[in-house]
């Protein structure tokens, strides 16, 4: 008795039906596949949001409370007090500003030149030295056009304290009041800034003390000029910060 082998083609519902000859798929990945990579990219999101937070974290710890000033300006040649001060908070680079636990440096001191309320106080702000020498006084006039020059004038400038005559004073001469005074501030200008009304020149200027009274009349009446002078002239009341 003889067998022999189907020939038979197998059936269409056989199971490797339709694959390619290479074993390879193209179906698209089930909701079951997809779920992991999901969860990967919520961890990520979540580990960046964490790092964010440390990072604004750390750079709030980093910040350091300064000297500033308080609600109102401290004129130059002040005494700080304490009361007047106020304390900031900066973070990064701060330069070379006084740290609020160095407020030992400001207190009790005096300052070289206006400063404004929130401005912080730098080295160069304060001296341990009166600026108004036993020999001096500081005095405080207001000049209009013609009584200085109209690119005005700042603190440091070395002036020619002069008096001019009136009109009903022809007869009496120009006189020099101080051959050399110091500006220690100003503020305004002859010539009113663009979008300004304000013409007038307030000068604080540093006089020898015998000269004072004649100074101050000479403001008061509006007979006062005040002459530019070379940076390097020497003044006639040595000026606190070495130069003069």
């Amino acid at each position: 008795m003889s067998l022999s082998s189907s020939t038979r083609p197998p059936a269409p519902n056989a199971r490797n039906q339709g694959r390619p000859a290479g074993g390879g798929t193209n179906r698209l990945p089930s909701g079951r596949e997809r779920r992991p990579a999901l969860a990967a990219l919520a961890v990520i999101l979540i580990l960046l949001g964490a790092a964010g937070s440390a990072l604004i974290a750390l750079n709030s710890g980093n910040r350091v409370d300064y000297v500033a000033v308080g609600d109102d300006p401290l004129p130059p040649g002040h005494l700080i007090q304490e009361k007047e001060l106020a304390r900031g908070s900066l973070a990064g680079t701060t330069g070379p500003l006084i740290k609020w636990a160095d407020r030992g440096k400001v207190v009790n001191h005096y300052t070289t030149g206006w400063v404004y309320p929130a401005q912080y106080f730098t080295g160069g702000n304060v001296t341990d030295v009166s600026p108004i020498p036993s020999s001096g006084a500081q005095i405080g006039v207001v000049l209009e056009a013609g009584r200085a020059p109209s690119s005005g004038l700042t603190g440091g400038d070395v002036v020619q304290v002069v008096r001019v005559p009136t009109g009903s004073q022809d007869s009496v001469g120009p006189a020099t009041l101080v051959a050399a005074a110091t500006v220690m501030a100003a503020e305004g200008g002859v010539v009113a800034d663009k979008g300004s009304t304000v013409n007038t020149l307030n000068v604080t200027i540093l006089v020898p003390v015998g000269k004072a009274p004649a100074v101050a009349a000479a403001a008061a009446s509006k007979t006062l000029v005040l002459v530019k002078l070379n940076p390097g002239t020497k003044t006639d009341v040595p000026r606190t910060n070495g130069g003069g």
